[in-house]
């Protein structure tokens, strides 16, 4: 069975949220946005490839920092309406130079870093 990008259920807006994993660590990287042309971009390049929503323009993750994104798997949840991508990391996966977007935990009513910044 092929896959088509336009069986996905996608918000009003045309986008879908995807979630970045490592294929290594199992560590969930970050979160962003896809339309049907970025999903179809990513199965057909490897490199992961989202929408940004400010600068309503697609970015191939790494493509300006060096912090690729190799897609191992692009899976997709039991509703349609959300995506994961397993990728291969290179470098850092958020824009604040930080292994993960993830790097703030809520404990005890208070936030709390996790990681500082690399290099």
């Amino acid at each position: 069975m092929s896959f088509d990008p336009a069986t996905l259920r996608y918000d009003a807006a045309g986008l879908i949220p995807a979630i970045a994993q490592d294929t290594a660590t199992g560590e969930v990287l970050m979160m962003a946005w896809m339309n049907a042309e970025a999903v179809a971009r990513t199965l057909e390049t490897g490199r992961v490839t989202y929408w940004s929503r400010s600068r309503q323009a697609f970015w191939v993750k790494g493509e300006s920092s060096g912090h690729v994104q190799e897609l191992v798997e692009l899976r997709v949840d039991c509703d349609r309406d959300c995506l994961l991508a397993v990728v291969r990391q290179t470098g850092p996966a958020c824009h604040t130079n930080r292994r993960v977007c993830f790097y703030t935990a809520i404990r005890d009513g208070a936030e709390v870093e996790l990681m500082a910044p690399e290099g």
